[in-house]
């Protein structure tokens, strides 16, 4: 608040009060008392008005910067109605009465679609489990009557436990605070799990694996770990060479300060200018909208998300036509870097 602004709003008062005064002199003017008094009045009248002005500037600029200066200071703000003090004028107690009823209305709408959120999240992890039962059924009646139709419907399948998956780690995502369990786990046991769920496709398509160096210990959540490379590795596969067979090589090194697992295939890469793009959600970029590709954009978004929630970094590299390198970084201090 300036003073320009603070007198252009009492502006209707100041002219009241001057012709007021103009009126005084007026009737002064016809009765005899000593010009003393005739100038007395209305400067009097001026100078007490001028310093209630002041006062009230001053008392009204402290209080509006102060919750300015607060505002900008808070992360979540809010909180303002927790901190502001309370005013000594009646304007400033209407607006502080009027902000705490918007931010109690506020707080009881975000809790309703909090819970909103929340139910239906259940829903969907129970739906989750439960379509699991009929998938794992079916597996099993294939197995009992191998042929090309079932093999085909067993791949068919493999792709749906894969979308059932992402939808699983879609819905837990923002919730990783309350589902993860940080501990000391050998590497080279989170990638051969990894390679372990993704057999079925890696054996079909005579994927070369080639693992080495991997005897690191990592502080990590395994499970998310390993949800994490299955979507990298569902992606080489997805988006390898149709005239080449796929090479995915897997090999860690210890850094500085962390250990880099370095996840590399010779598929069909990604265009320069896409690159910075791949981890925002809902990004297929040209290879994603190729017809037999049929991409959603949401694996590497998952995978970025979920390494920022567990305290991981997570890179990509490619050249078009020659392949794509991802590195996924376990910091030593990954205890203490978990972010809610």
């Amino acid at each position: 608040m300036n003073f320009k602004d603070f007198v252009k709003d009492k502006i209707l008062t100041i002219t009241l009060l001057l012709f007021s005064i103009a009126t005084i002199e007026i009737f002064l003017m016809a009765y005899p008392y000593g010009r003393f008094i005739k100038i007395y009045i209305p400067i009097s009248i001026l100078i007490l008005y001028s310093i209630a002005l002041i006062i009230e500037y001053f008392t009204k600029r402290n209080f509006y910067n102060n919750i300015s200066n607060i505002l900008n200071e808070l992360d979540e703000k809010y909180l303002i109605t927790e901190i502001i003090k309370n005013p000594n004028f009646a304007e400033g107690e209407i607006l502080k009465n009027l902000v705490q009823d918007i931010n109690k209305s506020m707080i009881e709408n975000v809790n309703k679609y909090k819970f909103m959120q929340e139910d239906y999240k259940k829903y969907i992890e129970l739906w989750i489990h439960e379509i699991k039962i009929p998938i794992a059924t079916s597996k099993m009646i294939i197995e009992n009557n191998k042929n090309d139709i079932t093999k085909s419907i067993d791949e068919e399948l493999d792709k749906v436990e894969n979308y059932i998956e992402q939808a699983l780690y879609y819905a837990r995502s923002n919730t990783v605070d309350k589902d993860y369990y940080i501990k000391k786990v050998e590497l080279k046991d989170i990638v051969n799990e990894s390679i372990k769920k993704n057999k079925n496709i890696l054996i079909q398509e005579k994927i070369s694996i080639n693992l080495h160096n991997l005897n690191f210990q990592v502080n990590t959540d395994s499970k998310w770990i390993v949800f994490i490379l299955n979507q990298i590795i569902q992606n080489s596969v997805k988006y390898r060479k149709q005239d080449k067979k796929l090479e995915i090589e897997m090999y860690a090194k210890q850094g500085k300060e962390n250990v880099i697992l370095y996840i590399k295939d010779n598929g069909i890469g990604i265009k320069e200018g896409e690159i910075t793009r791949v981890f925002e959600k809902g990004f297929t970029g040209t290879n994603g909208r190729m017809s037999n590709k049929k991409s959603t954009g949401i694996g590497l978004y998952l995978c970025k998300n979920l390494c920022e929630k567990l305290g991981n970094s997570i890179e990509l590299n490619s050249i078009q036509n020659e392949g794509t390198e991802i590195q996924l970084i376990f910091p030593q201090n990954s205890f203490t870097n978990i972010k809610n």
